[in-house]
């Protein structure tokens, strides 16, 4: 592996392995959306010793709707439970197909 290669390695989120991603669609106009949850820093701990994750996302092309998105993990930081405000929640390969 190459100087450059490490180091866009280190920058990448695609290999991360402790990333949850999120895909979702706009209730409003459609657009699908995906964001990255890095389950290190961007879970907040609860007084029961789980997390929570909070997001909103907008889209880039057409309505600039906010959809809310908030995820439960579990103290081993596995997903357990979701909820979704402004959109539903859609499969990769949903988002995949939506995109080309």
């Amino acid at each position: 592996m190459g100087f450059l290669e490490s180091i866009k390695s280190v920058f990448s989120t695609e290999s991360a392995p402790e990333g949850h991603w999120v895909y979702v669609r706009c209730k409003r106009c459609g657009e699908v959306i995906k964001t990255r949850i890095d389950l290190q820093n961007s879970l907040s701990s609860t007084d029961s010793g789980d997390y929570v994750a909070r997001k909103t996302l907008v889209g880039n092309q057409l309505c600039f709707e906010r959809v809310e998105v908030t995820l439960h993990f579990n103290r081993n930081r596995q997903l357990v439970d979701q909820e979704i405000f402004n959109g539903e929640f859609i499969s990769a390969e949903e988002f995949e197909a939506a995109t080309g």
